[in-house]
């Protein structure tokens, strides 16, 4: 039997797992909706990997918004930061890494890297406007499937200009560009440009950006974003076939790197979990405690910042 590692990345919009072999090949993978429940999503998704026959799985690492979550909830042996994660996943594959861009569906991040230590970061996670959830919606606002948003830009000569730094601003450019008859290709490809400009403008600000750059996230199948990237930073952004996958294979990296002899069962879906939170008046703090339940048995808590 050969040893195998199992990485998920639970996130706001999406879901991600992979099972990498020894070796950091991909054997199975899936990438899925959360739909604001990260616990029946990761039931769902382990449906969707396998365990191949010949093969044990030896680690389960977490990470994402819900880490710590589903980390109890699969018994992993790895709970790692999203920054952590995906620099380890694009380190793996591209060890001369120097700059790494990532867009998920609700948040985006920088990561810069200099002989494989990263040297400084930064997220976005004040407004939706420039990710994955932001594009969808304008999508299905002109009437067009997300799955050709990225092939309809390529066919613009004529990006129109939308002021994107702002969702709210973003939507009434929109309807406004779309009402002087402008093309829809021509407001897709502005659309993905500003992206673009909107990403730059708040997380490089004061950032030199190396090369080789990697471009990751949901967001990096867009052929429209990646072309804009590539003419603004004036270089060839590299991405990768899981490019969307990367933090969900860094930490099952990691879950490799720290395995022991146990071997892990993924047999979860009749098994009950639970959370529930309450608010601590033992102090001024006035903690917000979070109380995880397996089969309305009490296995962690967390949120309390003093002993009380």
């Amino acid at each position: 039997m050969k040893d195998c590692y199992l990485g998920i990345d639970i996130g706001s919009i999406s879901t991600k797992a992979v099972i990498l072999d020894e070796e950091n090949k991909v054997l199975s993978s899936c990438y899925i909706e959360t739909s604001g429940s990260p616990v029946d999503a990761v039931k769902k998704a382990l449906k969707i990997v396998r365990v191949p026959n010949d093969y044990v799985l030896k680690g389960i690492g977490t990470t994402g918004s819900a880490r710590k979550l589903i980390g109890l909830m699969v018994g992993a042996n790895v709970v790692k930061n999203e920054i952590t994660a995906h620099a380890i996943g694009t380190l793996t594959y591209y060890p001369d890494a120097r700059t790494i861009l990532e867009i998920g569906g609700q948040d985006s991040k920088i990561i810069l890297i200099n002989n494989g230590v990263i040297t400084d970061y930064a997220m976005n996670t004040l407004c939706a406007a420039g990710t994955g959830a932001f594009l969808s919606s304008q999508a299905k606002r002109i009437g067009v499937d997300i799955n050709d948003f990225g092939k309809m830009a390529l066919n613009s000569n004529n990006p129109v200009k939308i002021a994107a730094r702002c969702t709210v601003f973003a939507e009434s450019d929109l309807v406004h560009k779309s009402q002087l008859g402008y093309k829809k290709e021509d407001i897709i490809a502005g659309l993905c440009r500003s992206v673009v400009l909107n990403y730059l403008n708040n997380l490089c600000k004061g950032k030199r950006l190396e090369k080789p750059i990697i471009f990751q996230g949901g967001v990096s199948k867009n052929q429209g974003v990646r072309k804009y990237f590539n003419e603004i930073l004036k270089a060839d952004v590299i991405v990768d076939d899981n490019s969307h996958l990367m933090g969900a294979i860094g930490v099952a990296v990691l879950a490799h790197r720290q395995a022991t002899n146990k071997i892990y069962n993924l047999d979860i879906e009749n098994i009950k979990f639970e959370t529930k939170g309450y608010e601590c008046n033992g102090c001024s703090n006035n903690c917000e405690v979070v109380r995880i339940y397996k089969d309305n048995h009490l296995i962690d808590s967390f949120g309390n910042k003093c002993q009380n």
